[in-house]
């Protein structure tokens, strides 16, 4: 069957679909025209995925029940483990923003509040094991960052080798000076944009760039 109806009986979106696929919680059979084709097992599948997103299992925590190196059991176990602490992190941000309702009241104004006491309160329960943070939701940018530097150290390894290449034939049938500064100023060039293009992913990345897993 055709992707629009997978959508329709699963009721999850076509970008859903392909996100699951690369990765890797879902393999598509391909027809011989190249096409992907789902059959009765890719709609259970989907299904399984969709169900446990719903409970807010990380993708992958979902990847190793599906690959059978984790059992249901103690996948569960792990979100039932994380829910309690993200009830500790809820009840733990009421009580502080009830104290600062409370001086709200009273006519405090952002302005009025002793910030530096208030980030020392949050510290401090950070200490005890609170996090102010929404434990379930997978954190893609490690994910983009690490992907984004692998990338960018292969590319500038190849542009070292190609100096050295260069080096080296230079050392068997030298070149006119001018020629060989050419030669070894190209793939300098390519490895600094290499870098210049790596610091502004990862800045992209840190503002804030959209949590993919947590749509999906």
């Amino acid at each position: 069957m055709k992707i629009r109806t997978v959508e329709e009986l699963v009721g999850i979106t076509r970008k859903n679909i392909r996100f699951y696929e690369e990765e890797g919680l879902l393999t598509v059979k391909r027809a011989d025209n190249g096409y992907r084709e789902y059959d009765a097992e890719d709609i259970v599948r989907l299904k399984q995925i969709k169900f446990l997103r719903r409970l807010f299992v990380p993708i992958e925590e979902i990847r190793r029940v599906l690959e059978g190196s984790e059992t249901l059991e103690v996948c569960l176990h792990k979100q039932r483990h994380a829910y309690e602490q993200q009830k500790k992190n809820l009840d733990g941000l009421c009580a502080v923003t009830d104290s600062l309702i409370e001086q709200a009241e009273h006519g405090k104004t952002l302005e009025q509040l002793d910030i530096d006491a208030c980030l020392e309160d949050l510290i401090r329960m950070e200490k005890k094991g609170m996090e102010f943070m929404d434990v379930n939701v997978t954190d893609i940018h490690r994910k983009k960052t690490l992907g984004s530097v692998i990338g960018a150290l292969i590319m500038i390894v190849l542009m070292g080798l190609a100096e050295v290449l260069i080096l080296f034939g230079n050392s068997q049938e030298p070149l006119p000076l001018p020629v060989l500064v050419v030669f070894l100023c190209i793939p300098a060039v390519i490895a600094g944009g290499v870098i210049a293009v790596l610091i502004q992913r990862i800045r992209e990345i840190r503002k804030g760039e959209e949590d993919e897993a947590a749509k999906y």
